[in-house]
């Protein structure tokens, strides 16, 4: 396992993240608590969840786990997130003080823990200004109910708005940004990366493999089914089988991730961990396992990195091509902006 800094802190984390969306509905306590055994064991020191992830009960289970294991809160960093709610209803969601203070405090009990190390917008709130949310996230970190702040799924100028309003105003700073981002997706490359690396602040990726499409585990024109997240569901999320499979750069990157893993003799999901892993301001990249089988394949991307001609190979099959103004150039006799 290798390391790096949280952002512009001095905390350092593992370049692999333990993701724990599936704890409590796809993988029950035991599977979770093994999961967390095994990323321990192998050197990974960072765990993400959210206090929506199964409504709560994946926090739960964390805290269980760190309860029955003496000197594991001091072993790890843990992140979770605040801003939605099961429930859904009236001030129990979004980002206004009142939202967030109930939300903290309801983590930190489910948690078992004083202070959480990062703690995240989980999402913009557009009926919040968000000054109101960067003055509550100062108060908590005064308070030491949490170390440090971070964001998830802004889009550009919302990072930047914000993280210049902290700046402006004396507050905590944002020191990590949780985008979707793959060999698939890689849309933040148009603004995000930029506000990251200019602000030092760290990229932590969710669905680095694509929701299982760049395991290799789905066929061209070949409806999922089965023991898996599309085959329970084909058009699941933005994943959607039908949306990806109908594209043909789809299988030209999944084409190249294989032809790049036959050549090392490394599976396919681990070569899309390892070219994310170095991308451009990231910091530790989240894995989503629903079994032990799954996150020991993950877990041997730690410390594998690809050659130039690898990455290249890769970056290529990706690109994505942005022909429209402003961040193409149309009537310069270009393609558009390469990514």
């Amino acid at each position: 396992m290798e390391y790096r800094t949280l952002g512009n802190t001095g905390t350092v984390v593992s370049t692999l993240c333990l993701g724990t969306m599936t704890f409590g509905s796809e993988s029950d306590e035991a599977v979770s608590h093994a999961q967390l055994d095994r990323f321990v064991e192998r050197g990974g020191t960072f765990i993400d969840t959210a206090n929506v992830y199964s409504g709560g009960v994946s926090e739960e289970i964390i805290g269980r786990w760190l309860a029955a294991r003496p000197g594991a809160r001091e072993q790890v960093v843990l992140a979770t997130k605040g801003r939605f709610h099961r429930d859904g209803k009236g001030n129990e969601l979004g980002l206004s003080r009142l939202s967030l203070t109930r939300a903290l405090d309801a983590s930190l009990r489910r948690l078992g823990v004083e202070t959480i190390d990062l703690y995240q917008a989980h999402a913009w709130d557009p009926l919040t200004p968000i000054e109101e949310a960067l003055r509550f996230f100062d108060d908590a970190v005064r308070a030491g109910k949490i170390h440090y702040v971070g964001v998830s799924n802004f889009i550009g100028w919302q990072l930047q708005k914000a993280a210049l309003l902290t700046q402006h105003l004396g507050l905590a700073p944002i020191v990590t940004l949780q985008p979707q981002y793959n060999l698939l997706q890689r849309s933040i490359e148009l603004e995000l990366t930029e506000v990251c690396q200019n602000e030092g602040i760290g990229i932590l990726p969710w669905s680095p493999l694509a929701g299982g499409w760049l395991t290799g585990k789905y066929q061209r024109d070949s409806v999922p089914t089965g023991a898996t997240r599309l085959g329970e569901n084909p058009e699941r999320g933005m994943e959607g089988y039908a949306r990806r499979n109908a594209e043909e750069r789809t299988w030209r990157v999944i084409d190249a991730v294989r032809k790049v893993a036959d050549g090392r003799g490394v599976s396919m999901a681990q070569v899309a961990l390892a070219w994310l892993a170095d991308r451009p301001a990231v910091t530790s990249v989240i894995l989503g396992a629903r079994t032990i089988a799954q996150l020991d394949d993950n877990l041997g991307a730690a410390g594998l990195h690809l050659s130039a001609e690898e990455t290249a190979l890769l970056t290529e099959a990706s690109e994505l091509i942005v022909d429209d103004y402003p961040y193409g150039k149309p009537g310069v006799n270009q393609r558009g902006r390469k990514l």
